[in-house]
């Protein structure tokens, strides 16, 4: 089976299996993903910045702290960019009421 076969390869949204305008887009979107990445590396450096804290190395505290801080609002802002992107190039902004 060549890649032309399929009618779902490269298309976003996927308009042949969901009736809904957006589902799935974070992941089927791969101009998210670094800032999904992101996300979860924000995730363990909190986990980290606990486990420091709790073993009062005040430094590793303080140098996970603001590495989470930074992963989590750069991932954020890219994830929140890329869902931007892709209501404008639908015509349509953040906060309409369709899709999610």
């Amino acid at each position: 089976m060549d890649a032309t076969s399929l009618p779902h390869q490269h298309k976003f949204p996927d308009t042949e299996r969901t009736t809904r305008s957006h589902a799935g887009e974070s992941i089927q979107d791969s101009l998210n993903w670094p800032g999904l990445l992101l996300i979860g590396v924000g995730i363990v450096l909190l986990a980290a910045t606990l486990t420091a804290a709790g073993y009062g190395f005040v430094g590793w505290t303080v140098l996970a702290g603001v590495l989470c801080g930074v992963c989590m609002l750069a991932g954020i802002a890219i994830v929140l960019a890329e869902h931007r992107r892709i209501k404008v190039h639908e015509g349509l902004h953040l906060t309409d009421p369709c899709g999610h």
